[in-house]
């Protein structure tokens, strides 16, 4: 909830930047759809689904992934877990294996880049280990200095960076894939599977609009075969019309409790983009009660400075009913002097909209967020 108030300077440049992030089994299913070398893996969000799928299985050591957007995974503890079984559970016994499932989902795993209370795990990713003989990183992202596409290369996960500019109007030579796997380390026959594999990642890179696709680690096996084992993908916002089916993983569901960023910067970045100064925010978090929604308003609408309030949900954890019911009792209670703006989306959204129609407050609606940070700002006094 936000009071906006004021005129940006005029040489603050009007831009909405959005960030994407994608969890690991999203970024692997990518990859795959390019050609690119993935291991085998599964995505489950119980133990009777991982022993459905996993027939195909054959018998090979067995990495199990507890699957969240919060970085930090590797060292992740959950609370009140079972010791031994953290983010990254390995072992060669498929029971032992299934068995893990049920220490991961739904437990809250924590990890450095999350609050104390962590992040509620709903999926888990299964994969066919992979015997690594040496690891190396590789990176495509937009330059600056070039202006263009560029490949950073190091054989040795970080050390001894090479990075290649590419002409985008040309893509990526052969020889210019080449000379990458050489920069790898790459020799004999795997020097032409990693450079297949390098222009693969180039092309993957073009065709989803990115502007970074990271993989750390890419890696040769003891069997002599090259893997993409885990990737990071930024993608250009602006091309979300073209890349629907990339976009809809977009979750707004793991966002800081505490800060309320996921919707909080977005938010004062569209006030911003309309012309308004947000002058600060609160944030109810996933587990809202009507109680909480109402001392909300009450703290906003205290502030005798407060021209506007600008109302956001997103229900994917959070019931858009109830915010709706919080917020049409406090109006009722304590009564309402300056603009009240919600815009709402997700779980109950046709209940919350009915709910504000029959409480007869001049409540304004807005069907999305840009539509929302518009009203709020041009309901400023003049």
């Amino acid at each position: 909830m936000f009071r906006a108030a004021g005129n940006l300077s005029k040489s603050m440049m009007k831009t909405q930047r959005r960030c994407l992030n994608l969890q690991e089994f999203q970024s692997k299913e990518i990859l795959k759809k390019h050609g690119c070398s993935v291991q085998k893996f599964v995505v489950v969000s119980n133990r009777k689904e991982a022993e459905e799928k996993w027939m195909s299985f054959g018998d090979h050591e067995y990495v199990v992934k507890a699957q969240i957007l919060a970085g930090g995974r590797g060292k992740g503890k959950f609370i009140n877990g079972t010791k031994g079984i953290g983010r990254v559970y390995i072992t060669k016994e498929k029971i032992a294996a299934l068995e893990a499932i049920d220490e991961m989902i739904g437990k809250r795993l924590v990890t450095k880049q999350t609050t104390e209370e962590g992040v509620r795990v709903d999926k888990v990713m299964f994969a066919e280990g992979v015997d690594i003989k040496r690891e190396t990183y590789v990176a495509v992202l937009m330059d600056r200095e070039t202006n263009g596409p560029v490949v950073v290369a190091s054989p040795d996960g970080g050390m001894d960076i090479e990075a290649t500019p590419i002409d985008i109007q040309m893509g990526m030579t052969d020889g210019q894939a080449l000379k990458i796997a050489k920069d790898l380390q790459f020799e004999g026959h795997l020097l032409g599977a990693a450079a297949t594999e390098i222009k693969r990642l180039y092309d993957l890179f073009i065709a989803v609009d990115a502007t970074q696709v990271e993989i750390n680690p890419l890696v040769e096996t003891a069997g002599g075969r090259v893997f993409c084992v885990d990737a990071k993908m930024s993608f250009d916002d602006r091309a979300s019309y073209r890349q629907k089916e990339i976009f809809a993983y977009e979750t707004f569901e793991e966002h800081d409790p505490l800060n309320g960023a996921g919707l909080a910067m977005p938010t004062m970045d569209l006030i911003k983009l309309h012309g308004g100064e947000p002058a600060n925010f609160l944030d109810v978090g996933g587990a809202v009660t009507e109680d909480a929604v109402f001392n909300a308003v009450r703290i906003i609408t205290s502030d005798p400075r407060v021209k506007c309030v600008l109302i956001n949900i997103f229900g994917g954890i959070v019931n858009c009913a109830t915010i709706a019911n919080g917020v049409v009792n406090a109006v009722n209670k304590i009564g309402l002097k300056v603009p009240m703006v919600i815009r709402s989306e997700g779980t109950n959204v046709d209940a919350a909209k009915l709910i504000m129609k029959k409480s007869g407050f001049t409540i304004l609606t807005a069907n999305n967020l840009d539509e929302a940070a518009a009203k709020a700002v041009s309901s400023l006094p003049k």
